[in-house]
């Protein structure tokens, strides 16, 4: 090799070095960066881990999660996601403990009292009605079922009598066990409206509060009923047009497929991402609409807590293209109260 070959081959040998070094230095700026954001969101939601190796591996699904998420708001599409508390869990982890939903075969009434109405209002919002209760988180318990179902319940009541009555949900993880019914192993909406029948009605949340756990039935506090339902309707078929007839007239107790990680960190804007027909969590729709660039869109009641999504509360796309049964399954499974 000749002197000047040595020069050259020792000159690249240089210049990968530090291309080498470089690269290294930015992965390692990067993942310090990371790691000060990971330990300023255990402080911001009070997250302690049980040892070093604990640790290392929940900031490795932190940052799967955060890089997820600037991947999915870099599309631009017509919602966001974001960071939110369920950062550190994968989409099973989060799965296994936010749903709670067991579809299980209608007993409902084969009537469908909204089935002539053949002009209903361009939007709905019932909590402009006073006729939904604030947002509840139900934790890593999988009740949703209890949840979905006394939002519909409440509001219906209120509908009906003037008073917006927060009822135990407490009451049902406790003491319903019709058909699917198990608590925080989950349930069914349409097996809950069946015991607050039979219960003559729940008491509030007030006497007989939330603690995001299975619990005796306190026979006492359950004896003291603040108000009831008389019967239940499951709308027919599993097309949007006798959802929104439904959704028109009061809130409804739906299922979706809300198990993809975009449920996960969804922040604002109308859903119209992917997601399947698996129905795993019940919620309640309080209403429809349309954006100001013409997409439609359900009004979703959520039990994850106020900082989830629009302050509880997701729009879900009406009308999607190729989702005769709504997307996420949202008009296949619904019911709702009646007085």
């Amino acid at each position: 090799m000749t002197s000047a070959n040595r020069l050259c081959f020792l000159f690249a040998f240089i210049v990968l070095g530090f291309r080498a070094s470089g690269v290294a230095c930015r992965r390692t700026a990067a993942d310090m960066a990371m790691s000060l954001r990971h330990e300023r969101w255990m402080a911001q939601h009070g997250r302690v881990y049980r040892d070093a190796a604990e640790k290392d591996r929940r900031f490795q699904i932190f940052k799967r999660n955060v890089e997820y998420v600037i991947t999915v708001n870099d599309a631009h599409r017509k919602y966001k996601l974001r960071i939110n508390r369920y950062a550190d869990l994968t989409n099973d982890e989060f799965k296994a403990s936010h749903g709670g939903f067991r579809p299980t075969p209608t007993k409902a009434a084969p009537t469908f009292r909204y089935e002539n109405e053949t002009i209903v209002p361009p939007t709905v919002d019932w909590r402009s009605r006073g006729a939904v209760t604030p947002v509840k988180n139900q934790g890593e318990c999988g009740c949703c079922w209890a949840f979905s179902a006394v939002a519909a319940a409440e509001g219906i009541i209120k509908l009906k009598t003037g008073k917006l009555i927060p009822l135990s949900v407490q009451e049902l993880i406790d003491c319903s066990v019709y058909g699917e019914d198990r608590g925080c192993n989950g349930g069914a909406v349409e097996d809950a409206f069946e015991f607050i029948i039979s219960n003559g009605g729940l008491t509030t949340d007030a006497n007989y509060p939330y603690t995001a756990s299975d619990g005796t039935c306190d026979a006492v506090k359950s004896s003291s009923k603040e108000a009831t339902i008389s019967g239940y309707e499951s709308v027919p078929g599993i097309g949007e047009p006798s959802l929104l007839k439904a959704v028109a007239r009061q809130p409804v107790s739906v299922a979706i497929d809300a198990g993809g990680p975009e449920f996960q960190f969804y922040s604002s804007g109308v859903f119209t991402g992917k997601c399947g027909t698996n129905l795993d969590h019940g919620v309640t729709v309080v209403g429809y609409g349309t954006t100001a660039d013409g997409t439609r869109y359900w009004l979703v009641k959520n039990s994850w807590g106020a900082s989830w999504g629009e302050s509880g509360y997701m729009r879900i796309q009406r009308g999607a293209a190729g989702a005769p049964e709504g997307l996420c399954g949202i008009a296949m499974y619904a019911s709702y109260p009646t007085v």
